[in-house]
């Protein structure tokens, strides 16, 4: 069963507070009193109250004061007032209802109409609290749906680059399409097998972590876009998905920078780099685990690069030199037979020039 309703009764006169209390304690309601107003708004503080019977004339803080400085607290203002008075006319009564007051009781009392008007209260204060309470959950649940999309959010975008999160969100898929002069940049570990099967796993991993991370901060700085990690290799595009007017140029610098970083690296290892130009295709696949992924020869040329030789370094295929030439300082390695028996011009980037 519910608990009865609980009703402060304010009044400076001892004989009214006792009339009160036994009107209301008839009617199964609690009751709690106070005998001035300063006591009633400091009582109102710690104590739960669902309906205030307030009487207008008192000494120090008269009625109007006290109904006031309940409406004016945003914790107290849904609490409902009845004024109680022998005052009877109509200026008393408009006052008290302009300044919040639910209703208006004169004195002496009647039960029949003291009973009424209570409970007509109470039922506006049992309907706001239902109300309130309706209102909180909604807040609620509109809070763990934002949470959620922000969750959706955040892991759409550690599987897609922005630009194809907007538009799967927008129209509720990726389409597949055709880039063309895009830098592609394929980064590998030398070694890694070799050095993965001599470490711990924890160690594997928390080495792995760090350099994704510092190898995705770099890729951003320089324009790029990640497209996903591969085990130990790492793939990146320039002028995929976003404009970028010098990705070629992006790319090597970008390469050079993964390099220094995975030589800093608690496992001090060598990455190698390959960067290619051309188009590609570019599209979502899977269903319960899709990935944004690219297609075509330049992306095989960029990873067939990053395989070349077991130091770190940054090759270039000759469409790629061609664009940056003059601006970068490279060694030409002349044709070179790459995996799948093909032969491309091939340059190691040295420097920036100058």
């Amino acid at each position: 069963m519910s608990e009865p309703a609980r009703i402060l009764i304010v009044d400076d006169e001892p004989l009214n507070l006792d009339l009160l209390e036994q009107e209301l304690e008839l009617l199964d309601y609690a009751t709690v009193s106070a005998p001035d107003g300063r006591q009633a708004l400091e009582l109102l503080q710690r104590t739960p109250i669902d309906l205030v019977l307030l009487d207008v004339m008192m000494p120090g803080l008269d009625g109007y004061e006290v109904l006031r400085r309940i409406k004016d607290d945003h914790r107290l203002r849904h609490v409902p007032v009845v004024m109680v008075s022998a005052l009877t006319e109509l200026s008393s009564v408009v006052r008290c209802i302009a300044l919040g007051a639910e209703d208006y009781l004169p004195k002496p009392f009647d039960p029949i109409l003291l009973k009424a008007r209570v409970e007509a209260c109470l039922e506006k204060k049992r309907l706001h609290d239902r109300e309130a309470a309706y209102l909180r959950r909604i807040e609620d649940q509109l809070r763990i749906i934002e949470q959620e999309r922000e969750r959706s959010d955040r892991l759409l975008h550690a599987i897609l680059p922005a630009p194809a999160v907007a538009e799967l969100k927008s129209s509720g898929g990726v389409l597949a399409r055709r880039h063309d002069e895009v830098a592609v940049l394929f980064a590998d570990l030398v070694a890694f097998t070799a050095w993965c099967e001599s470490h711990p796993p924890e160690e594997v991993v928390a080495n792995l972590d760090r350099l994704a991370h510092d190898c995705e901060a770099l890729v951003s700085a320089h324009g790029l876009e990640k497209i996903k990690t591969l085990g130990d290799g790492f793939l990146a595009t320039g002028n995929l998905l976003e404009p970028l007017a010098d990705p070629v140029m992006a790319s090597v610098r970008c390469g050079a920078a993964m390099q220094a970083a995975a030589a800093a690296n608690p496992a001090g290892w060598r990455l190698r780099v390959g960067v290619h130009v051309g188009p590609v295709v570019a599209g979502v696949v899977g269903r319960s685990k899709f990935s944004f992924d690219l297609w075509g020869d330049t992306v095989n040329v960029a990873a067939r690069l990053s395989g070349l030789g077991a130091e770190a370094a940054v090759y270039l295929s000759g469409q790629a030199w061609e664009r940056v030439a003059g601006r970068c300082l490279c060694t030409p390695l002349g044709p070179i037979e790459l995996k799948g028996g093909r032969r491309i011009v091939v340059y190691r980037y040295e420097d920036a020039a100058g």
